[in-house]
């Protein structure tokens, strides 16, 4: 399988604290990839360094075939990959239609804002057919469009994160813990439309997720970490039936 997102021997660093030590992974075109542990494993660590949010302090990160180790988010985005942030992080006070409309400006900006502002402008009318896209896989966010996202569910507005992402038409999502805070029904929601993006859209998926019964459901492969390093990785369905697997993440013992 073509490799969208590839991940080398990269370490992060806060201070002298060491959040990632030498962490290397893969997410193929097309793909869905868990990444599950414990908290401070280091897994958001790793998704925001993938994403550029953080400055990788060793190792490398290519995103199609583009080394964008240490390089803005937007550049990521523009390379293809779209993160869902952790707790959402919606515009609380502007409506739905409009936080969906800021995924497709992030894809355009640049560091000076003027020039970014008219290269959005020049795509307005993409914007437009991208944004009736979004609504057609996610109609809920129509009827919501014009409320504040700050007046909307938990699950709408992690479905308001992600239709924010998909506005940056991205080849993969990099989505940072789906579940949190959301009831089982909602993530089931959640859960089913991430495989019908995957199935229809080929929208590569690279989730992190405490709860690993739900990566393991919904990725095909995963990987462990633990204290900043993968000490697990493979097919879903092998690692699942691992005794220290059920042991620490899964409430038991193989059955």
């Amino acid at each position: 399988m073509t490799a969208l997102v590839e991940v080398d021997d990269l370490v992060v660093r806060y201070g002298p604290a060491v959040a990632l030590d030498g962490v290397s992974l893969s997410l193929g075109v097309g793909e869905r990839v868990a990444l599950i542990g414990a908290n401070g494993a280091g897994k958001s660590s790793l998704l925001n360094a993938v994403c550029g949010v953080v400055r990788p302090a060793g190792g490398s990160v290519r995103v199609a075939g583009d080394d964008v180790t240490g390089r803005t988010p937007s550049h990521v985005v523009r390379r293809g990959l779209t993160q869902v942030p952790e707790g959402r992080q919606v515009f609380p006070t502007l409506p739905v239609e409009a936080n969906l409309l800021l995924g497709a400006f992030g894809r355009s900006f640049r560091t000076e804002i003027v020039t970014s502002t008219i290269r959005y402008l020049r795509r307005r009318a993409e914007a437009r057919e991208r944004l009736e896209r979004v609504y057609t896989l996610l109609p809920k966010l129509h009827e919501l469009r014009n409320r504040p996202a700050g007046r909307t569910s938990g699950g709408e507005q992690q479905m308001v994160a992600i239709g924010r992402a998909l506005m940056a038409e991205p080849r993969a999502l990099a989505i940072d813990e789906l579940s949190l805070g959301l009831a089982p029904m909602v993530v089931e929601q959640l859960v089913e439309f991430l495989h019908r993006l995957n199935d229809e859209e080929h929208v590569a998926i690279l989730l992190v997720e405490q709860n690993a019964l739900l990566a393991f459901d919904l990725c095909e492969r995963a990987y462990v970490l633990e204290t900043g390093r993968v000490v697990l990785a493979g097919e879903s369905a092998q690692i699942r039936n691992r005794p220290e697997v059920q042991s620490a993440y899964l409430g038991g013992g193989p059955g």
